[in-house]
């Protein structure tokens, strides 16, 4: 089968959030499984094109209808570990993706209306024709928009649209003048059966035009998609969803286990896995003497995380004061983009940086990442939501027990020590509900009892977590099946 996947998006070379990661490891899933698969990507200026092997132009002189001009552009391709990636090379003066950075700009909704009807004329110019186009979140919404109301018309009717919600807090709320600008017609799109947004009435919603318009509708975790069908989490599209429910479903992400696996990880000082945990423990020491905490006789608790409101970051600040209460260490790796976030953990570093117990790190390193869930002994997710998360899935591969709050993919991936119906060689962390310092305490109370008290039980949670297989091999599966239900 040949599928072209269409994203703002893809690690390593384009990551910002764990869309990349997505596109990344089922791309190398469906290819690995004999699958033609191309990725496509705007040429931003931010690229790691030391990731990218054999980097040429494959088309030029490709015009892309812009208003009433045409903008000119080449069509770079490459490959990036296996992967056969496009990327679009526009040559406008808007300079759409020449800006030091993937998102963030006052005129994202102009720059990926953009990208989106270069990706699609670009597959007209070189006669492409894939059975599943894969979209993902607003960005290229409009992909299956263009699709339908021009380029099918042209001879492009072979192809199917498979479309991916990862985080329905960002939905490309956008002016008619964006639907103007890639050719489409408003007074046909904007009206309630299509594109026009829900809440705001003289608005056009880029997320709800990919949603009415693909063949099929996905979102990164089972229980996100009741959530966003069934409750605010939806962000006003909750009916549209409901409305969509025969083409709609969830399929939990997986991870990619030749980047997370602490029996392969070159950034670990020792390999370990479930029949050799106690290796685990040069890992902890070497944690340790990385980021200045004292070697002693404590459980590690960690956070890898963006800093930001969906993130729980009150928990989060709550959590480094009740860990160094219990006589455990604290670790946290992630940087605040809101600056009232940032001068709020700046304190707190600045507060912390002479006790041997607790370090922040507020940034983001790669490489620290795999040191810390190589030595951490838990980890911290106390998320407002999460369609998916891929944090506590990476931690269970390292033998670090998640303390998760039971929204979207965490409620679907960890199991509560306690009081889960699953075997106990299933269970392997502990949840909490309320969004309270209560209830993050008892969760925590829990989990840090069971490691001063009962270390065999506690060893157990921990290989059951790496025992478990979060691979993309089952998630591959199911959106194959996906696509040959679109094919057929």
């Amino acid at each position: 089968m040949y599928i072209a996947m269409v994203s703002a998006e893809c690690a390593p070379i384009a990551k910002a959030g764990g869309l990349g990661d997505f596109v990344q490891g089922l791309a190398r899933e469906l290819a690995i499984r004999g699958n033609q698969v191309e990725i496509f990507l705007p040429k931003y200026d931010v690229l790691r094109f030391d990731r990218i092997r054999g980097l040429t132009k494959c088309h030029q002189d490709l015009w892309v209808p812009y208003y009433d001009q045409w903008v000119h552009c080449d069509v770079e391709c490459g490959e990036v570990d296996g992967l056969k990636c496009y990327f679009i090379d526009e040559h406008a003066r808007e300079n759409f993706f020449r800006r030091g950075k993937i998102y963030g700009e006052p005129d994202d909704p102009n720059r990926f209306a953009f990208f989106c009807r270069a990706v699609l004329e670009f597959m007209y110019k070189s006669g492409r024709h894939p059975d599943v186009i894969h979209c993902n979140d607003w960005q290229t919404g409009l992909v299956p928009v263009l699709l339908y109301e021009i380029y099918q018309a042209l001879g492009m009717t072979h192809s199917r649209v498979c479309y991916t919600l990862h985080n329905m807090g960002h939905q490309g709320v956008v002016g008619e003048h964006v639907l103007r600008q890639v050719g489409l017609r408003p007074d046909r799109l904007l009206v309630m059966e299509r594109l026009l947004d829900p809440v705001s009435h003289r608005a056009g919603n880029l997320m709800k035009g990919g949603i009415v318009f693909s063949n099929f509708v996905t979102t990164v975790s089972p229980r996100y998609a009741w959530e966003i069908q069934h409750t605010d989490q939806g962000m006003g599209l909750q009916g549209v969803l409901q409305y969509y429910d025969r083409k709609f479903g969830g399929v939990l992400n997986g991870i990619d286990y030749s980047v997370w696996n602490p029996e392969l990880d070159t950034h670990l000082p020792k390999p370990y896995g479930p029949d050799s945990l106690p290796n685990k423990a040069a890992s902890k020491r070497a944690l340790r003497e990385r980021v200045g905490l004292e070697d002693v006789f404590k459980p590690i608790i960690a956070v890898v995380s963006r800093l930001d409101r969906q993130k729980g970051v009150d928990l989060i600040r709550h959590a480094i004061y009740h860990t160094l209460k219990n006589g455990c260490q604290f670790v946290l790796l992630g940087s605040a983009p809101e600056p009232k976030v940032n001068e709020l953990f700046w304190g707190i570093k600045h507060e912390m940086d002479a006790n041997p117990d607790c370090h922040l790190e507020l940034t983001y390193n790669e490489e620290l990442s795999h040191l810390i869930y190589g030595g951490a002994d838990m980890i911290l997710i106390p998320s407002v939501y999460e369609p998916c998360g891929l944090t506590q899935m990476i931690a269970m591969k390292y033998g670090v027990v998640p303390i998760v709050r039971r929204v979207g993919g965490l409620a679907d991936t960890v199991f509560d020590a306690n009081y889960s119906d699953k075997p106990f060689e299933e269970r392997n962390g502990y949840l909490f509900d309320e969004l309270t310092p209560a209830s993050l305490e008892a969760a925590m109370d829990r989990a840090i009892g069971l490691w001063f008290r009962f270390p065999e039980y506690f060893r157990q949670l921990r290989t059951n977590g790496m025992r478990a297989d979060n691979s993309w091999n089952k998630p591959g599966q199911q959106y194959l099946n996906i696509y040959h239900h679109l094919r057929g």
